[in-house]
């Protein structure tokens, strides 16, 4: 199952090998959620962790990504349980491309009437 959130770079970290086979990349996103902006962890593995270098802190970005949950038992018995927010993609936001064109200026102010349009 998919999902998909938008928001503001808020961090973004370096790539960490975490063993031969498998390297990861963490960021930070910022989003908006009512009067508390919640800033979210989510992760790029593999190939994938070049894909935030195209970005810089304060963009805005759309994400798609999955949700994980995994069970680790500690030596002493103890069970714990993680999630992690694994991303697929990553692209720049729309609504930021939409903000960023002005509208057109009128060449000519309007022409208003002291009398009423009715």
């Amino acid at each position: 199952m998919g999902y998909e959130i938008t928001g503001a770079l808020y961090a973004i970290f370096d790539a960490e090998q975490k063993t031969e086979r498998f390297r990861m990349r963490e960021f930070v996103l910022e989003v908006a959620d009512g009067r508390f902006p919640q800033k979210v962890l989510l992760q790029l593995t593999g190939d994938r962790c070049e894909a935030l270098d195209a970005f810089s802190k304060g963009d805005q970005v759309q994400v798609e990504f999955s949700v994980r949950g995994r069970e680790w038992t500690s030596p002493s018995g103890d069970v714990r349980y993680f999630n992690s927010l694994d991303v697929w993609q990553i692209h720049a936001s729309t609504a930021e491309s939409a903000r960023e064109e002005e509208p057109p200026i009128p060449e000519e102010p309007p022409n208003f009437s002291e009398e009423p349009p009715f």
